[in-house]
Formats: structure tokens, C-alpha cells, sequence
């Protein structure tokens, strides 16, 4: 029981205080950077999406203009089951990559959650159909061995991360399924940053080799790095804001399990 005595009813009830201006100031800052960068992955997704994605789905692969597909004469010559994969990949990441975005728009959740959650469907059946798809494409893809081990781990870090979202949101874990649809989109962005990091590997060498540059050269040392370059800083720039927002964060054993069993 609560010693009475110990109470004083001297003083009023204190009122909470104002935050510091100071703080308010950086939650405002914090806050339209987090716009700016919004707006930039959209951007980004929908010029991808429209420049790179849709050119593969205006013919077949043999009468494609390798300027604005530049992968269709190699994946025009592999089997019909991985020209199809090749394809349905395009379709699911496209899918993936136009609704990635709006997912994480915080206004649009609070106001529309029934549009929230058919979009996010939409994402999901793109991941697993682009995903699944990818896999069946990698031992085919052009970079070779590097290629079949980067893109295949994205592939299947694609599908399984998804999958983990999609498990949490169903059992309830709002902080969970917050935290996986962020890791399963910054591997989604591989699509993007793969584009910017190839364009930046080879504006390098071409300014490392001056007259003696070599496009194609460079274009396969380039392609051979953005196999894991494209989408593993993404994973791990991901996993650093989901900690600081104070998201579970990745764990390779459940916590549960580390606790000593009675012997």
C-alpha cells in the first residue's frame, strides 16, 4: 500500500514540458530529408522502371534494339524457359520497383490502409515472381560465375525477405513486417543502383585510361562488380536505419533459443 504521508499536496501539478526548440528544429530537418529522399528513390524507380524495364516488353528478344536492351541478343540465344524467366523477371521487379516506393509513404498508410495493403500485396507477388524468375536465370547471365553467385544470392535474399515480411504482417508484427519490407525493398533498389554504379565503374576508367580506354573492356569489369555492388551497401544502409529506428533488427539466432536450457 502506498504511504500517504509521503504524498505532498503542497505544490500544483506540474505541467510537461515544452520540448526544446532546438530538438522540434531537428525533428523538422530530419523530417524533410527524409521527404527529399523519398522523392528520390521514386524518381529514380519510375526512370528505371520506364527507361530500362518497359524496352524489354516491346517485342521479342530477337527483334529487340540492343541499344535500348542491351542484354536481349545474349538472353535471345539461352533456352525458352529462361528467355520466359527473363521476361517474367522484368514484369515482377517492374511491378516491384513502381510500387516499392508508395509503400513507404507514412500519409498515404495512415489515410488509405486498405490501398496500403492491396499495393503491398502487388509488391509481394512481384518480389516472389521477379525473384523466382531471377533464380532460374542465373546460371545463364553474362558476368559469368561472379554473376550466377551475385545475382542468385539476390534472387534468393529477394524471395526469402519477402516471404519474412509477409509472415510477419499476418501473425501482427507491425514492427517487424516495417522492418523486413524495408530490407526486401533496398534489394528491390539493386535495380537502380546497379545502373548508377555501372555508369559510374566505367565513367572511372575511362578517365583512369585516357586515350587507351576500352568501352567493352570496361563495361564487363564494371557489370562483374555491380553482380554484389548493386545491392549489398543497400542491404547494409537498410539494417543501419532500421536500428535507428528502433526496428528489430536482423538476428542470425532467435534470442530465445540462446537462453540456457535447465539441465
Amino acid at each position: 500500500m502506498t504511504d500517504m504521508t509521503s504524498l505532498s499536496t503542497d505544490a500544483p501539478p506540474s505541467t510537461p514540458a515544452r520540448p526544446p526548440r532546438a530538438s522540434r528544429s531537428a525533428r523538422r530537418r530530419r523530417r524533410a530529408v527524409g521527404r527529399v529522399g523519398w522523392v528520390a528513390v521514386l524518381l529514380t524507380s519510375l526512370t528505371i522502371v520506364a527507361y530500362s524495364a518497359v524496352p524489354y516488353l516491346m517485342g521479342s528478344l530477337e527483334q529487340l534494339d540492343p541499344e535500348r536492351a542491351p542484354l536481349a541478343p545474349a538472353y535471345s540465344q539461352t533456352p525458352a524457359v529462361v528467355q520466359v524467366a527473363f521476361v517474367v523477371h522484368i514484369v515482377g521487379a517492374a511491378v516491384a520497383l513502381f510500387v516499392g516506393p508508395f509503400q513507404f509513404w507514412a500519409a498515404a498508410r495512415r489515410r488509405f490502409p486498405g490501398l496500403h495493403r492491396w499495393l503491398g500485396r502487388s509488391y509481394l507477388v512481384g518480389v516472389w515472381v521477379g525473384g523466382a524468375a531471377s533464380l532460374v536465370m542465373a546460371p545463364y547471365n553474362t558476368a559469368g560465375m561472379i554473376g550466377f553467385l551475385g545475382f542468385g544470392t539476390l534472387g534468393a535474399l529477394w524471395v526469402w525477405t519477402g516471404w519474412r515480411a509477409y509472415r510477419a504482417i499476418r501473425s501482427g508484427d507491425v514492427r517487424s513486417h516495417q522492418a523486413w519490407m524495408i530490407r526486401s525493398f533496398s534489394l528491390t533498389f539493386g535495380a537502380v543502383m546497379l545502373r548508377i554504379w555501372t555508369g559510374t565503374l566505367v565513367a572511372a576508367q575511362a578517365f583512369a585510361a585516357g586515350d587507351a580506354f576500352d568501352f567493352d573492356a570496361a563495361f564487363e569489369n564494371a557489370y562483374d562488380a555491380v553482380t554484389f555492388l548493386a545491392w549489398v551497401p543497400n542491404f547494409v544502409i537498410a539494417e543501419w536505419m532500421i536500428r535507428r529506428r528502433g526496428l528489430p533488427g536482423l538476428r542470425i539466432v532467435d534470442p530465445v533459443q540462446l537462453v540456457e536450457r535447465p539441465r
